[in-house]
Parts: structure tokens; C-alpha cells; sequence
């Protein structure tokens, strides 16, 4: 793996994105992802993904998404089969939000089980309509099914930026943290989950999220 590191310390396994720059979700990355989470199933471990300092995901490669054609279809569809995949993880799945989430980084971050994000000026925004894209579906359901009411319009129909703050109150974060304390408390999130009943964990998690990997799947299906 060139993108991330796959680092296991007891129950829980760290995958760490590290492009050098923004954290893209390239199809690279994105296949690096997919490889990373192949080891977590067969060491039987809870998740804890993150970021390179100040970044967690700034989305997909634009330069891939603006040439179009089928290498940019590919793409998006593996994005967000891979949110379907952690929506749908046997084991739980923290992430570990350490700067801007943007576009696919926010849609990525609303699939965890907990997200643990850091104080900070950093931006966590689904960008799609300020930039000429229209919001896909799969990133409709996804928003609709974490935030809240009001904040799904300002996230989704008019592209607001949310601070760490804001975006806890909005449902993008389930608790912001220092940054320096980020890493620290992300881990013992991940370490306590690992207590949990796995069988019961990963059918409750079935049964609760049903209708959103239904729709996850339809969309995804028909393009988007």
C-alpha cells in the first residue's frame, strides 16, 4: 500500500490515508481502502480510519471527475460503495476526522459508526453545488439519514461550510476533541467498542440501517 498504513495494536487496526496532500479519494485510494478493510474482516479487529494531519478527505480526484468518461463512473461508484461497505462493516468503525472533510471526505465520514472530529479552522462541507456538480443520490440518502433536518438543506442544497462545532450540532460528528487529543481519544473510542458483542453488533447495525443500504444500493445501481 503506496496511499495508507494498516497498523493492528490489540482488537483495533488504524488505516491511516496519507497522500502527501489532500487525501483525494483516487481510484488508488480507494482501492487501497477496499484492500485495508479485506485485512480488518480477516483479523476480526474494530476500525479506526483517519487522516493525514489537518486533512481527513478533500473527496474525489477532481482531475479524474472532470475528464469524465468511464474511469470517473468507476470512481464514484467505488466511493460510495465503499461508504455502503463501512455502513454495513461486521465490526465497528471510528473515524477519526483530523481536519477538512469535503464532497465524497464528508460522505465517507457520515458511513462510520462514531466520528470523533478535531477543534480547529478546518471545513467539513459536501462542496458538489458550489462547484457545478449536482448532489448524487447515494449521497442524498446518506446525508438525509445522518443530519439533521435543517441542516440537510444548508449541507446538500446550498453547500454550507460547518466548522468542527457546527458540524457536531449539524450530525456530520458525534464529538469534537483538541486536536491534540484527537488520535488519543479516537483510539480509546475503537479499543471500547472492541468490548461489544460482535454478532449482535453487526445485525443490529443491519436491521438499523436497512432502508439506507437499500437505497444506497439502488442508487449506486442506476448511476449515481
Amino acid at each position: 500500500m503506496e496511499l495508507l498504513t494498516y497498523e493492528r495494536s490489540g482488537p483495533v487496526v488504524t488505516i491511516r490515508m496519507d497522500d502527501g496532500k489532500v487525501n483525494c479519494l483516487s481510484p488508488r485510494m480507494l482501492r487501497e481502502l477496499d484492500e485495508a478493510l479485506d485485512r480488518a474482516v480477516a483479523d476480526g479487529a474494530t476500525v479506526l480510519l483517519t487522516g493525514r494531519e489537518r486533512v481527513f478527505s478533500a473527496g474525489f480526484d477532481l482531475a479524474v471527475l472532470r475528464a469524465g468518461g468511464e474511469p470517473a463512473g468507476l470512481m464514484v461508484r467505488a466511493g460510495f460503495e465503499l461508504a455502503r461497505r463501512v455502513l454495513s462493516f461486521p465490526t465497528p468503525v471510528v473515524i477519526a476526522c483530523t481536519g477538512h472533510a469535503v464532497a465524497m471526505g464528508a460522505f465517507l465520514l457520515l458511513s462510520a459508526d462514531v466520528r470523533v472530529g478535531a477543534e480547529g479552522p478546518f471545513r467539513i462541507t459536501a462542496n458538489e453545488v458550489a462547484i457545478g456538480l449536482a448532489v448524487p443520490d447515494a449521497a442524498l440518502a446518506l446525508c438525509r439519514h445522518r443530519l439533521t433536518p435543517a441542516a440537510f438543506n444548508r449541507a446538500v442544497v446550498v453547500a454550507d461550510v460547518f466548522s468542527p462545532d457546527a458540524a457536531l450540532a449539524a450530525g456530520f460528528l458525534d464529538r469534537v476533541v483538541p486536536e491534540a487529543d484527537l488520535a488519543r481519544t479516537a483510539a480509546e473510542t475503537a479499543a471500547a467498542l472492541g468490548g461489544l458483542d460482535m454478532a449482535a453488533h453487526a445485525a443490529t447495525k443491519l436491521r438499523a440501517r436497512h432502508d439506507l443500504l437499500e437505497a444506497l444500493r439502488d442508487a449506486i445501481e442506476a448511476g449515481g
